[in-house]
């Protein structure tokens, strides 16, 4: 299909206006993320309404702690990506330059009909960033929300001034990687820039009603020091407030990191204390089994409302009137989508 978000140069070439990378292309070339490409002097996007597969899976996989917990959730997305990481979990996705791994064609509307005949409560853009198929994802939003299924972003939060408020207008929920605190790693690490990062994040916390929730995988001697994690919390703590979550998660070698230990327990846990000393209210591990790590804890009271076992919920001590949630013990309010 004809993409959104794009204009021609005076030189003839189509510029892609859909993330900060800004590529030029002329016709027959594809983008960096591979799924834009130039043809007949139009932007095209190469995987609308096609998938690389679906899944259901726990809310609490995303990982989203405090969006419907206990739910399922339809996920799935399509192939390449707009960041180079090179720790990326899911590289055999996000990498691909091979179409053929698209094997499962479904339009928008087929996809909400999915979920609702599953009994899935939302359906996630997740496996590769929903970014580089925003206009599919916008329609699936769309379609789902016709049939009371909620929609939920897993994403690195490249993405551009006007095509970030288009994407997110229609979002539920997301959960976004801030994947370390210095523009060193972002680049090295990631091709991209903290920046561009940072300002949606401050976008969607601070001036949508998409719940916001948030991962940083933790990697050993890159992005791990106490200093980058202080700095990391209290832009946190000072930009968009004390209550919205953050995942800390173990790293495992992996794509072009295969030589970097997996992350101990015990930096998840320092991590964990340090968000906490900042003033953060719901601070969580992931990737590791951390029963205390992976509690829901009432900020007011200090009582365990809600128990997880990995992505399992054991016991949920969180009261909900209007979807509003409360603390069961004092009554303190507990942010979320209960």
């Amino acid at each position: 299909m004809i993409a959104k978000y794009w204009k021609t140069l005076d030189d003839g070439r189509v510029k892609c206006e859909l993330c900060p990378r800004g590529c030029a292309l002329r016709d027959g070339q594809k983008g960096f993320c591979f799924v834009r490409s130039a043809r007949d002097g139009a932007l095209h996007l190469d995987t609308y309404g096609r998938s690389s597969g679906f899944a259901m899976d726990p809310i609490e996989k995303k990982p989203l702690f405090h969006f419907l917990p206990s739910s399922q959730i339809l996920s799935f997305g399509t192939a390449g990506c707009n960041l180079n990481c090179r720790f990326c979990q899911n590289w055999d996705i996000s990498k691909a330059r091979e179409f053929d791994r698209l094997a499962v064609e479904a339009s928008p509307s087929e996809i909400a009909a999915f979920a609702a005949a599953r009994g899935a409560k939302s359906v996630a853009f997740t496996y590769n960033d929903p970014v580089i198929f925003a206009e599919y994802a916008i329609d699936t939003a769309l379609a789902c929300r016709e049939v009371g299924i909620r929609a939920v972003a897993v994403t690195a939060g490249y993405i551009s001034p006007g095509a970030r408020e288009d994407f997110f207008r229609v979002m539920d929920g997301a959960n976004i990687d801030l994947k370390g605190f210095s523009e060193d790693f972002y680049w090295h690490q990631t091709g991209a820039h903290l920046k561009d990062v940072l300002e949606t994040i401050a976008y969607v916390a601070g001036e949508t009603s998409c719940w916001t929730e948030l991962t940083t995988l933790l990697i050993p001697g890159l992005n791990d020091s106490t200093e980058e994690i202080t700095e990391l919390t209290r832009w946190v703590r000072r930009e968009i407030g004390p209550d919205v979550p953050i995942h800390f998660s173990a790293f495992h070698p992996d794509w072009k990191l295969r030589n970097i230990p997996r992350t101990p327990p015990e930096t998840l846990a320092r991590a964990r204390e340090i968000a906490l000393g900042q003033g953060l209210h719901f601070v969580y591990t992931g990737n590791v089994r951390d029963l205390e790590g992976g509690a829901t804890i009432c900020p007011n009271c200090g009582e365990m409302l809600v128990v997880r076992d990995w992505f399992e919920v054991l016991s949920n001590r969180v009261n909900v009137s209007n979807g509003v949630g409360f603390c069961s013990f004092c009554n303190a309010p507990i942010p979320g989508v209960w």
